[in-house]
């Protein structure tokens, strides 16, 4: 047992020792530095960012060398770093009406009070490979463009006025903390939008499709989408009042959808909200189309049966580390479990061999 486990030992340190040769790749070519990753990969900065609790660009950038690009291992590392970490409190809630947006679009208003910013988007390219990219050439200077001069109102404020959106009442108890308490189902709407900020974006995306699809009776419309920087504030008790501690960058989303009114509430608009580290936007779209489908309970909707519905389904299911940990962990030695099953079978094959042996026997002295 003793020679197994140092030759299992010896075999690991080969594995790392391979792993770190696979990483750095041809030593011809130049090595790919962090503050590379950082500015030339900021999307993926972005997303490990968001799903890994915590917002440093550099950091995610070297969990991302580290991982070799794998996102969902970068955010592992992220998270794992994350805990080592001590807390000293709590900010107050940003106030994301004040953002400095470089990116401000609307699709329920052509002339959005505040304007329309287009900024740094895919949404206009013809999705053709650039081969000029190739030849690693100096980037053309974009026209000078500044954020967003002042606050920017938010587009459901103009529905507000009207009453033809259900009201938003601010959350009055301090709201749980995902990252320090187990999640239990039933959750309210503030953890399960922690979750969906946490959570996987292909998995939120592929839930949210599904809304669009019919199976949560959910025609959404994007009220606004919007990135941009806001500042953090924190309250220093000695001083009796908040000081900016930093400036973030954030992707936000709150959609529209129709609503026919029940019992209590008339006939109105309501709404699904995403947030997120960094810029975000496909997986902020997406957390706002199931944010809008867990509540219908809230709204007094009837339960369809569409995944994106299902709470306890989404929020055990949308976290790609924890989904990752089960998975993988299948690959790892299950030899004593795998021997116990395979005598099993034997054993069942013995028996149903042996069943039929006497019912052939049976049949052949009743004839």
């Amino acid at each position: 047992m003793y020679v197994a486990v140092k030759g299992g030992e010896r075999a690991i340190e080969n594995a790392h020792a391979w792993l770190a040769e696979e990483r750095r790749g041809d030593v011809t070519v130049p090595e790919l530095s962090v503050a590379q990753i950082r500015e030339q990969m900021h999307l993926a900065v972005s997303r490990v960012m968001a799903e890994g609790s915590l917002y440093d660009p550099d950091l995610a950038a070297l969990a991302i060398k580290q991982s070799r690009g794998d996102l969902i291992e970068a955010i592992f590392l992220i998270r794992a770093y994350r805990t080592t970490l001590p807390r000293f409190g709590a900010s107050r809630p940003v106030e994301t009406a004040g953002m400095a947006c470089i990116r401000r679009v609307s699709a329920t208003f052509k002339d959005a009070p505040g304007g329309q910013v287009l900024g740094p988007t895919f949404d206009y390219t013809h999705r053709l490979l650039d081969f000029a990219l190739a030849a690693e050439g100096e980037v053309p200077p974009a026209p000078e463009a500044a954020p967003a001069a002042g606050p920017v109102p938010h587009i459901t404020g103009f529905l507000n006025r009207e009453g033809l959106i259900q009201q938003e009442h601010p959350f009055e108890a301090t709201p749980p903390d995902l990252t320090r308490e187990p999640l239990e189902t039933p959750a309210d709407r503030a953890l399960r939008l922690q979750a969906l900020a946490r959570g996987d974006e292909g998995f939120i995306l592929g839930l949210g499709y599904s809304t669009q699809r019919g199976y949560a009776k959910n025609h959404a419309f994007v009220a606004e989408l919007r990135i941009g920087a806001v500042e953090v504030a924190l309250d220093i008790p000695e001083l009796g009042f908040a000081v900016t501690i930093a400036e973030i960058e954030v992707t936000e989303c709150e959609t529209v959808n129709q609503f026919k009114g029940s019992k209590v509430e008339p006939p109105q608009f309501t709404r699904g909200y995403g947030l997120a580290f960094g810029m975000a936007e496909r997986k902020v779209i997406s957390m706002a189309l199931v944010d809008r489908a867990l509540r219908w309970r809230e709204l007094g909707e009837d339960f369809v049966g569409a995944p994106a519905q299902d709470e306890e389904f989404v929020l055990y299911h949308c976290d790609s580390i924890q989904a990752t940990g089960f998975v993988e962990h299948i690959k790892l030695p299950h030899y004593v479990d795998f021997q116990a099953e395979l005598e099993l079978v034997r054993r069942m094959r013995r028996e149903a061999t042996a069943a039929q042996a006497e019912a052939q026997a049976m049949k052949e002295a009743a004839e």
